[in-house]
C-alpha cells in the first residue's frame, strides 16, 4: 500500500486506519471523504519535533487551512502545538469557532477586504501577513482604531523558480503575491511599514511553491531572504526576528513519486540558515513554515460507488462513479495523478485498464485515465488515495451536485465531522 495506515482486511476489502472502507461507505454513503486523524497527528508531530529540535526557540509550523478547512481539524492542530494560516475571514471564523486561539492565527491573502481586516483586528488575530501597501494602510488605521499595535510579516517575492507546476509556483518576480525584492520595491515596502502607525513588523514571509521534495530550493530561498534582510538592516536599521518560509513539501500521490524525509529537510534548511546567519553576522531568526498538503493529503481517502463499466470497443474502458470534478477538481485542473483501488476487491489483481469518469455533464470530468484496478461491478467501492488536501476544500455544486460528507477515523472508530449536504441546504440561500 502507498501508506502504512492502509491495509487489506480478511474480507479482501481496503481498510483505512483499520476500518473497512466498504463498511464506511455503507454507513455514511458515497461519495465520502475519509480523514485518518491518527495520520494527521503523525504528520503534525513530524514538523513540530523537527522544528523544535533544529530551529531557534519560537519556531513553529502553521497549518495551512486552505488545504482542508473544517471545524473538526482545528482541535487536532491546536492539540499538536501548531499555529494556523488562514486566508479569509471564513477560514479564520472556522478556526475560531472551533476554539483555536486567535493569537496563533496568521492571516494571509492578496486582497483582504476592509471588512476582513477589521474582523481580523477585532478578533485579536496574532499576525497579519501583509501583501501590499494598500492593505498596509488600511490595517494600520484599523489597528489604531482598536488601540493595538498589530504584529505583521511582510510578504516578499524572492524571484525563485523551484521547478514546480506553474499553477502552484508562487516565488517568481512576476507574481500576484507579495512585493518583489529584485525591483527594489520590497525595500521601500519595509520602509513604509516601519513608518506606519499601529504596525509592528516582525519579519518577512516568502512562499516559493508546492510539491517540493528536496531542501535545495528552500535553501536558495533562505539565501535570498537573508541577503534581503541584511540589506534592510544596512539601509533601514531594522533586524527581522522572524522568517516565514511558507509551505511546499511534497507528498506521494503515486508509487513513482519520491518519498520525502521532512525532518531531514528541515534539518538541512536549519543548518544552511545557521551557516548563512553566522557568515553575515545576522541573529538567527525564528522560522515559521506553512504545511498544509503534507499534513492532510496522505491522511485522506475518497470513496465512491461505481455505476459499472462502459466499454467503447477499440478505444477504452470507462468506470463511472457517483462523484467527480465536483468533489475532486484537481484532475480537471492539473491532470493530477492518483493511486486508485477497487476497495471491494483490494486483494484481486489490478489488471483492468480504465478511465475513472465522474457524473457531471462535462467531458473533462475524470479522476484518472489509463490506470489499472481490479475490474469492478456496479456498486463496488472505488477508493482514491491521498485526497485529504484540495478536494473537500475545492468542492463545488456544479451541476447542482451535493457536497459529500466527511468522516474522521481515529483509534479504529469513525465519527461524522461534516454531514452530507442536502437539497434543502442547496436551496437555503435562494428566493
Amino acid at each position: 500500500m502507498l501508506y502504512s495506515n492502509l491495509s487489506v482486511n480478511d474480507k479482501g476489502h481496503l481498510a483505512i486506519g483499520g476500518i473497512d472502507a466498504c463498511d464506511l461507505a455503507a454507513e455514511f454513503g458515497t461519495p465520502l471523504y475519509v480523514l485518518d486523524e491518527d495520520r494527521v497527528r503523525e504528520n503534525c508531530r513530524t514538523y513540530v519535533k523537527a522544528m523544535q529540535e533544529y530551529l531557534p526557540e519560537g519556531s513553529m509550523p502553521l497549518y495551512a487551512g486552505k488545504a482542508l478547512c473544517f471545524k473538526g481539524i482545528y482541535p487536532v492542530i491546536a492539540s499538536e502545538h501548531m499555529g494556523a494560516d488562514v486566508v479569509s475571514a471564513g477560514e479564520a471564523a472556522t478556526a475560531l469557532s472551533a476554539g483555536f486561539p486567535a493569537n496563533k492565527l496568521y492571516f494571509h491573502g492578496t486582497n483582504k477586504t476592509d471588512a476582513e481586516i477589521a474582523y481580523g483586528v477585532e478578533q485579536g488575530i496574532g499576525c497579519f501577513v501583509v501583501d501590499n501597501s494598500n492593505e498596509l494602510k488600511v490595517l494600520g488605521a484599523e489597528a489604531q482604531k482598536y488601540g493595538v499595535e498589530q504584529q505583521v510579516l511582510l510578504r516578499v517575492t524572492v524571484g525563485l523558480d523551484p521547478h514546480t507546476l506553474e499553477a502552484i509556483n508562487t516565488g517568481r518576480v512576476d507574481s500576484q503575491f507579495g512585493v518583489p525584492i529584485e525591483t527594489g520595491q520590497a525595500l521601500r515596502f519595509v520602509d513604509e511599514a516601519l513608518k506606519t502607525p499601529g504596525i509592528h513588523v516582525m519579519g518577512f514571509h516568502s512562499h516559493i511553491g508546492s510539491q517540493i521534495f528536496e531542501p535545495d530550493s528552500f535553501c536558495d530561498q533562505v539565501d535570498r531572504l537573508l541577503a534581503f534582510a541584511c540589506n534592510v538592516r544596512d539601509e533601514l536599521g531594522f533586524v527581522a526576528t522572524t522568517f516565514n518560509l511558507g509551505g511546499g513539501f511534497g507528498v506521494r500521490y503515486v508509487e513513482s513519486d519520491p518519498e520525502v524525509d521532512i525532518a531531514a529537510n528541515i534539518r538541512a534548511i536549519a543548518e544552511h540558515l545557521n551557516a548563512g546567519c553566522s557568515k553575515a553576522s545576522y541573529p538567527m531568526p525564528r522560522i515559521l513554515m506553512e504545511p498544509g498538503r503534507s499534513i492532510v493529503a496522505n491522511a485522506g481517502t475518497t470513496l465512491y460507488s461505481t455505476g459499472g463499466t462502459k466499454v467503447v470497443e477499440g478505444y477504452r474502458n470507462y468506470v463511472t462513479v457517483d462523484g467527480g470534478m465536483t468533489d475532486n477538481p484537481r484532475y480537471a485542473l492539473y491532470k493530477s495523478d492518483y493511486t486508485i483501488i477497487n476497495a471491494s476487491r483490494a486483494n484481486a489483481a489490478a489488471d483492468f485498464e480504465c478511465t475513472i469518469a465522474g457524473r457531471c455533464c462535462e467531458s473533462g470530468d475524470r479522476i484518472a485515465e489509463g490506470i489499472r484496478i481490479a475490474q469492478p461491478e456496479r456498486g463496488d467501492i472505488i477508493a482514491v488515495l491521498t485526497t485529504g488536501a484540495y478536494n473537500f476544500a475545492m468542492s463545488s455544486n456544479y451541476n447542482r451536485v451535493l457536497r459529500p460528507a466527511l468522516v474522521m477515523v481515529c483509534g479504529g472508530k469513525a465519527r461524522l465531522a461534516v454531514r452530507r449536504q442536502t437539497i434543502d441546504d442547496l436551496l437555503a440561500l435562494e428566493f
